[in-house]
């Protein structure tokens, strides 16, 4: 950009400071900042440079038959919670958490990255932020409803959001507008009242925003096919208050990931051809004007010809009697094409190795404090029992594949297969950015960000 007419943004310096200070094997590492000489035409630009990492979680779960197994989801998750945990530690707020910002390479680390709208967050959460921010899939509800003090738990919501995408194959609050998000959230976790959430009608937009009608908690109802410790770790993590909220530390803690089969070794999950959402969402948007340019020259071709005379064998056109002008075989309106879904499940190759990571018995080089007791975030099973239809999926807690063109209509998990709206933040992994794209549209920002 042209620092004399625009400036610098507010929003990279505050990104440059975080990711100088963030030091850690599951976040991004900021390699250095380059500036554009003066005979270029891009004259006064500044790129940040980053490793280059493989795939974002949105491009690899997007492969054609992409399929994760528990193991793998399992290692994903814990290396995002080890990430998020430092971060919080370190007291920044990441604001941003989608499977697009979840970098991995093939030797199958995953890093926390895009810190465009992290901030830094002092414990006593007295300070005003911005709640134009998360992603709206992953937004949660406190945001929604106006908040504007926060802490590390809206990260913690965006987090569940991920990990139930991972295991039902697809985001389950695929809202369009803030409204119907937060119905969608309503319509999963319960309307929130002051018994479920204390203090939640102070919150500025709460009796504009309430629901109507009584809404119940019925997120263990709809996952009752999940794994038990995983539906028990997710229940935590989509907890309306906040305050209430598992946090990052107690996540690692959870049973789920001590229980078989236990998270994999990095190192031995299978390598892919490199894959970012930008690339596939651009293959489906292709794909997707295909199919409708087909169906539209078929319907085309159907008309033409059925506005024509039969052929005598003899090659003579007779008319038909008909006491009306000639009809069109079929509607004239082009039929709308439906977007492709995707799902999650088991990888190409070997996802486990020859060795358990960690270790059965160990910890695998992560502490673990509370093995002794129930751990320092106790769980009960929850008010919540299972009850209804029979589970759609298999007792192993990974989804099946949805069928072709599922996603529509309202409530849980419905929507199409993209992440987020928008773009992906970078324009590819571990490329360089310009300054003029960090100040602009980053993720649908609303407004200066405080």
């Amino acid at each position: 950009m042209d620092n004399e007419r625009e400036g610098f943004p507010i929003t990279a310096i505050r990104e440059i400071k975080i990711l100088k200070k963030l030091h850690h094997e599951n976040v991004i590492n900021l390699k250095e900042i380059v500036t554009s000489p003066d005979g270029n035409k891009y004259k006064g630009g500044i790129y940040m440079v980053f490793e280059y990492m493989d795939h974002d979680l949105t491009g690899l779960a997007d492969r054609p038959g992409m399929r994760f197994s528990v193991p793998q989801i399992k290692c994903y998750m814990r290396q995002l919670l080890t990430g998020l945990h430092y971060c919080h530690v370190n007291q920044v707020l990441h604001r941003d958490i989608k499977g697009s910002n979840l970098l991995i390479d093939n030797e199958g680390n995953l890093k926390l990255a895009d810190f465009g709208l992290a901030r830094s967050f002092s414990n006593d959460h007295n300070a005003n932020l911005t709640n134009r921010v998360i992603t709206l899939w992953y937004r949660p509800p406190e945001l929604l409803l106006g908040t504007t003090k926060y802490g590390p738990a809206v990260d913690m919501w965006s987090v569940g959001c991920i990990f139930a995408e991972l295991l039902h194959g697809k985001p389950i609050f695929p809202g369009k507008d803030e409204p119907e998000q937060l119905n969608k959230i309503f319509e999963l976790c319960g309307a929130p009242d002051e018994f479920n959430w204390p203090g939640v009608s102070k919150i500025p937009w709460y009796n504009n925003l309430k629901p109507t009608r009584p809404m119940k908690r019925r997120l263990r109802e709809v996952f009752r096919h999940f794994d038990r410790n995983a539906l028990e770790l997710l229940d935590r993590m989509l907890t309306l208050d906040p305050s209430e909220r598992i946090s990052a530390k107690d996540a690692l803690d959870a049973e789920y990931f001590w229980t078989d089969p236990l998270p994999c070794n990095p190192k031995s999950l299978p390598k892919y051809e490199a894959s970012h959402e930008f690339q596939t969402k651009k293959k489906r948007q292709q794909q997707r004007q295909h199919e409708e340019n087909a169906k539209r020259q078929k319907l085309q071709h159907q008309q033409q010809h059925g506005r024509l005379p039969p052929i005598q064998q003899s090659g003579q056109a007779h008319p038909q009697m008909r006491s009306g002008p000639n009809q069109p075989m079929h509607s004239s309106q082009p039929p709308v094409a439906a977007g492709p879904s995707h799902h999650y499940g088991k990888p190409r190759g070997p996802a486990g190795g020859p060795g358990r990571y960690p270790p059965s018995g160990t910890s695998g080089g992560y502490n673990h404090p509370n093995r002794s007791g129930q751990g320092s975030g106790g769980y009960g099973s929850g008010p919540y029992p299972p009850q209804g239809r029979a589970p759609p999926y298999g007792s192993s807690g990974m989804p099946g594949a949805p069928p072709h063109g599922s996603g529509g209509g309202s409530g849980y998990g419905v929507g199409g297969p993209n992440y987020p709206q928008g773009g992906p933040p970078y324009g590819g992994s571990g490329a360089g950015r310009g300054s003029n794209m960090m100040g602009g549209n980053r993720n649908q920002q609303y407004g200066w960000q405080q």
